[in-house]
């Protein structure tokens, strides 16, 4: 599992911010307390003392050390129910100099021992959503609500369409394991977008880092870095989609074919193969239009390096 780098290190900000605006709230709720009621700064300097009590009880040993731990402990405990009687008398909550976490089990830290808290890997996913470039898509679009019934009308259809999720899901749980790259083939309204997303949703769950652009945006990224030196700008746009693990190609031939787009399109593929990294291709066209708008060495790669998964029936956006 390797979460977005990016990701994590905005995420991580985001943590190590909102834990300290807790710390802080807490502090100045602290001292306002004191400037208050002098009798609690005193409890707390007591408080404060027995815990260092108890610390070098424990740590220097001794004669006795259970009966002086005891009567620390119990002296402390004197101490915190004063501490919240006088809280209750100034009518303020028992917590009222506790930071107020975001979550309790990782005091919003994010880690717990060695490993992600749950809020965390939530945050992470989440992050994973907002850049994966799907925008609302990923939140709607679902394997869950993937509806096979749309293709009951064909017996045909219905099994080729239960064979496509199928694959597409296992994909998706599997990833990276031996997943490969997948062509999804068929005409509009059949349902392409939508298990392309829901890939890209399980993957991101699953917390790896997904990049989804159509094919004219991406082409258009590489040609801004083409031209950018001019410009003196350093940043480049399409590095991104060597680097992603998960790279989603959506609507792939309704770019401008050109020389410069073909040996993009070439050098994109090629590299993210040697490199074994997965992509997913959603295209409108069929395999005859793809050898017509496209020279051998793409084709060859996507027909001998692509899974293709076919989507047939009716156009789902007609039926209503």
């Amino acid at each position: 599992m390797s979460f977005n780098s990016e990701n994590y290190r905005r995420v991580r900000d985001a943590f190590d911010t909102k834990r300290k605006r807790a710390l802080d709230l807490a502090a100045a709720h602290t001292e306002q307390l004191h400037l208050k009621c002098p009798e609690a700064a005193e409890i707390d300097r007591a408080l404060s003392r027995t815990g260092l009590s108890l610390f070098r009880i424990a740590c220097e040993g001794g004669e006795n050390v259970s009966e002086r731990l005891q009567a620390a402990e119990a002296e402390n405990l004197e101490l915190q129910a004063m501490r919240a009687e006088l809280l209750k008398k100034l009518g303020l909550p028992a917590d009222y100099t506790e930071p107020a976490y975001e979550c309790k089990l990782c005091k919003d830290t994010g880690v717990i021992e060695t490993r992600l808290c749950d809020c965390m890997r939530r945050a992470l996913v989440l992050e994973g959503f907002r850049t994966s470039g799907l925008g609302s898509l990923i939140e709607r679009q679902s394997f869950e609500n993937f509806s096979l019934d749309y293709y009951m009308d064909n017996t045909a259809d219905y099994e080729r369409m239960r064979a496509t999720y199928g694959r597409a899901r296992d994909f998706a749980e599997n990833f990276p394991n031996g997943t490969g790259n997948l062509l999804l083939v068929g005409t509009t309204g059949l349902g392409k977008t939508h298990l392309s997303t829901a890939i890209a949703r399980r993957v991101i769950e699953r917390g790896f880092d997904v990049l989804y652009e159509s094919a004219p945006n991406i082409l258009s990224d590489f040609e801004y870095d083409r031209f950018k030196s001019g410009r003196n700008e350093t940043e480049s746009l399409s590095d991104k989609y060597f680097d992603c693990e998960l790279l989603i190609i959506d609507d792939l031939g309704t770019e401008l074919v050109n020389q410069f787009s073909v040996s993009v399109l070439y050098n994109l593929l090629n590299t993210r193969i040697n490199h074994r990294r997965a992509t997913v291709i959603s295209t409108n066209l069929t395999a005859q239009a793809l050898r017509e708008i496209y020279d051998d060495r793409i084709t060859s790669r996507l027909f001998g390096e692509f899974e293709p998964l076919p989507f047939v029936g009716k156009d789902n956006r007609t039926r209503f």
